[in-house]
């Protein structure tokens, strides 16, 4: 599919499929990618809906890192463990280090 065909959820997604393993990004960062600085809360609204889409949504948090969007995967501790299991440290519902794991798609794409 052509990029200009992709309607904005469509954008968030192959945006978010390119979060390298063991890093995240926030919400913000990809809707500023995505020359729509104002909407983070539309790519929460994205990844809410990604289910079956294969997009590493638990890679995406609000922009202090926390973990925002938990409630909306399976299981109590989901987000947390798939985060955990890429080497991310997660504390409190928040990952640890955000700096240091944090992919910003505006600087590496």
């Amino acid at each position: 599919m052509k990029p200009e065909t992709l309607n904005f959820f469509d954008k968030v997604y192959e945006v978010a499929k390119l979060i390298p393993y063991g890093r995240v990004t926030s919400y913000g960062a990809i809707a500023k990618y995505l020359g729509a600085t104002r909407s983070a809360r539309m790519v929460g609204y994205a990844m809410n809906g990604s289910v079956g889409k294969d997009v590493p949504a638990h890679r995406v948090v609000n922009r202090k890192g926390l973990l925002t969007g938990k409630h909306h995967f399976d299981g109590t501790n989901l987000m947390q463990q798939l985060l955990e299991s890429e080497g991310i440290e997660v504390f409190e519902n928040q990952i640890q280090n955000l700096e240091k794991v944090f992919w910003d798609p505006s600087q590496e794409l």
